[in-house]
């Protein structure tokens, strides 16, 4: 897997445009931010390994860590495990390069029990450390728990700081509807979060996703986001499925 042309993509083109670090909702997870900050930036040397389930946001936490590296002036690569659809040991193998000063790896459960892949991250995890690059790695479970069943692999994503990330509780899901909205020109009354809420899965993953939907459809039918539209919309999304 080649990963030079993705990294000669102007950086407005590489990932969504909302996440950065300055955009991401800490709540209780503001020491992680600020220490994939500091690593971001190169003020710290420590490899990280952030933790937490689906919409915890580890991947926005990620790409923005790159985003802001790149701004920087710094050398920086994402590897996301899960969407990967080759071999991704060959993908793990092929990723990084010398000059690279921040490699960011992403569901690195997804690996698991692979004997292949396992393999590979292990090696570069020592290739990292040769070449002086930082590592910045996240997954669903604590190195402990991941599953993998390589030792020696064990036993080097251990020796990162391990952060556990809390999801957001619904106040702060909210605020980051809001700020998107805000972002994209719109605004969302609290009776239409409030509908969103009682109706729809509530991790900020899936919400995130279905704003997005909303927000395409909303431009093309010259609409509000209201009540009414979300009826409409989520009605039609429910008959394509069928």
């Amino acid at each position: 897997m080649n990963l030079t042309p993705f990294s000669q993509l102007p950086l407005g083109l590489r990932w969504p445009s909302h996440q950065r670090l300055e955009t991401y909702l800490a709540g209780s997870n503001a020491a992680a931010l600020e220490s994939v900050r500091a690593v971001a930036l190169g003020e710290s040397n420590a490899w990280v390994y952030l933790h937490g389930t689906h919409g915890s946001g580890k991947t926005h936490l990620l790409i923005g860590a790159c985003r802001l590296a790149l701004e920087k002036g710094r050398h920086a690569r994402y590897l996301p495990l899960a969407s990967l659809t080759g071999s991704r040991a060959e993908a793990i193998t092929s990723f990084g390069a010398e000059q690279d000063e921040l490699l960011a790896i992403d569901d690195v459960q997804a690996i698991a029990g692979e004997r292949d892949s396992e393999r590979a991250l292990f090696d570069l995890y020592n290739r990292a450390r040769e070449s002086k690059a930082t590592l910045l790695i996240a997954a669903s479970a604590s190195s402990a728990q991941l599953g993998v069943h390589l030792p020696d692999l064990v036993s080097r994503l251990s020796a990162c700081t391990q952060m556990g990330l809390q999801i957001l509780d619904e106040a702060g899901r909210r605020e980051v509807l809001r700020a998107r909205a805000q972002q994209r020109g719109l605004e969302i009354d609290d009776n239409v979060l409030d509908w969103l809420f009682a109706r729809q899965p509530r991790d900020l993953a899936a919400l995130m996703e279905l704003f997005e939907k909303l927000d395409h459809a909303a431009l093309a039918a010259q609409r509000r986001i209201t009540i009414p539209f979300l009826r409409e919309m989520l009605s039609m999304q429910a008959r394509a499925a069928d």
